[in-house]
């Protein structure tokens, strides 16, 4: 993961053809035990990437939030940038099973047990889409101020190609994709409310990025929860 701030000319211009999002598949409904979760598959090269809308109720997102946000062990990582060390623009936590450590940009987080509802989320995505995930990394941003710039999870410790499946809780924001190789694909721009499941996979790391940037939209805070698999030297 990389938090150095990405130069303007690399966010694309008005020249750039129609966006994938303007060209999305038919989404589908699935019925979960009190909700329909529609389910919306983005067309992209190079990689997968689905979203599953409301795959938590309001209810229970908000609930979650809530608990999440006063329990969990949040902290402003410091890191390294360019020979400097730089806090972070927002607060992180990371949780796994045992030996799941996880560096970046010079920093290696601090481990802390299963929490019960991260735990809960962890058992459904292994259940109900067959994921294999011994890991999360939890993102709160406080208001829009706070955001995460260009990179892929793509860090040794996850492996090839890994899947990453991401959770979103609390006010809406806009998550932004951008190809590394093909300067003529448009940015792909995905806003994620609340109870919505976004996973990436296929070779989606190896050749996108992606990004939270800042907005002056939004005061209300947000939280993020990327579920990932720790690869064991």
């Amino acid at each position: 993961m990389d938090d150095t701030p990405l130069q303007h000319s690399l966010f694309g211009d008005s020249t750039q053809r129609e966006s994938p999002q303007k060209q999305r598949q038919a989404a589908s409904t699935i019925k979960a035990s009190d909700h329909a979760v529609r389910v919306e598959s983005i067309p992209i090269e190079d990689g997968a990437l689905t979203i599953h809308y409301n795959w938590l109720s309001s209810t229970e997102a908000t609930s979650m939030f809530v608990t999440l946000q006063q329990q969990l062990a949040w902290e402003q990582s410091v890191i390294r940038i360019y020979g400097r060390q730089v806090a972070i623009p927002r607060l992180n936590a990371w949780y796994g099973d045992r030996g799941c450590q996880y560096s970046y940009s010079g920093y290696q987080l601090p481990l802390n047990p299963w929490h019960t509802q991260l735990q809960r989320l962890r058992q459904r995505l292994e259940g109900e889409l067959g994921l294999q995930v011994n890991s999360a990394l939890a993102n709160l941003y406080r208001n829009g101020q706070d955001s995460v710039g260009w990179h892929s999870d793509d860090e040794p410790e996850l492996g090839v190609d890994p899947t990453i499946a991401s959770v979103s809780l609390g006010a809406q924001r806009d998550f932004h994709l951008k190809h590394r190789r093909n300067t003529s694909s448009s940015v792909v721009k995905l806003a994620l409310p609340a109870g919505s499941l976004l996973v990436m996979s296929g070779k989606i790391q190896r050749y996108w990025q992606h990004c939270l940037p800042k907005t002056k939209k939004v005061s209300e805070p947000r939280i993020n929860l990327t579920y990932r698999h720790i690869k064991f030297k």
